[in-house]
């Protein structure tokens, strides 16, 4: 069978599993830009979300032939993206500190910041938070995990992932604030 851009998921699915390189090609296309999404959530750079996607995709690759035609291919393939990125946040973390979180509340952005930002501007400032922190930062505010479950994604201490949150938004914090002041100065 001959495939291109519009075939079908299930005609993707079919060619991948009989390691066709061409079907391959069109379903990477075809969820490039959603997968590409979550990886840079958890990379400091385009190249290391691209290094993240395509070890993804090795392992989407590999286990087609487990995936079910009843559940939704975006999704599992998501699914493998997003433990990939973990597992590469995992594996590239420093250190781990444990500090006592008790003693601070977390820090609130200003609201006036936050109504000048678009999507892109806040992606862009994360990422310029270093790994662990920005890691923490995703799983807790962009995909909604407790720290208990980032604790035991990330194999750090909950009060760790507490302190990394808090540390994040600080440092976003000061991120939004200069990038309003060169905003408003142009």
């Amino acid at each position: 069978m001959l495939y291109e851009k519009n075939s079908t998921d299930r005609d993707l699915i079919r060619g991948c599993q009989q390691k066709d390189k061409l079907a391959q090609k069109y379903l990477y296309q075809r969820f490039y830009g959603r997968m590409m999404v979550i990886c840079m959530r958890y990379s400091s750079n385009q190249e290391e979300a691209m290094d993240i996607l395509n070890r993804a995709y090795l392992k989407v690759f590999h286990a087609i032939d487990d995936f079910e035609l009843t559940g939704s291919l975006s999704g599992w393939i998501a699914k493998i993206v997003f433990n990939t990125a973990i597992d590469y946040v995992r594996a590239n973390t420093t250190y781990r500190k444990v500090m006592d979180f008790n003693s601070e509340k977390e820090s609130a952005f200003s609201p006036e910041i936050l109504d000048q930002l678009i999507a892109e501007d806040l992606y862009k400032a994360i990422q310029l938070l270093p790994g662990e922190m920005r890691s923490v930062f995703s799983l807790y505010v962009l995909d909604g995990y407790k720290h208990r479950e980032i604790a035991e994604m990330l194999d750090i201490n909950v009060n760790t992932s507490k302190w990394h949150l808090a540390n994040a938004k600080k440092e976003l914090q000061q991120l939004l604030k200069n990038y309003d002041k060169t905003r408003l100065a142009v």
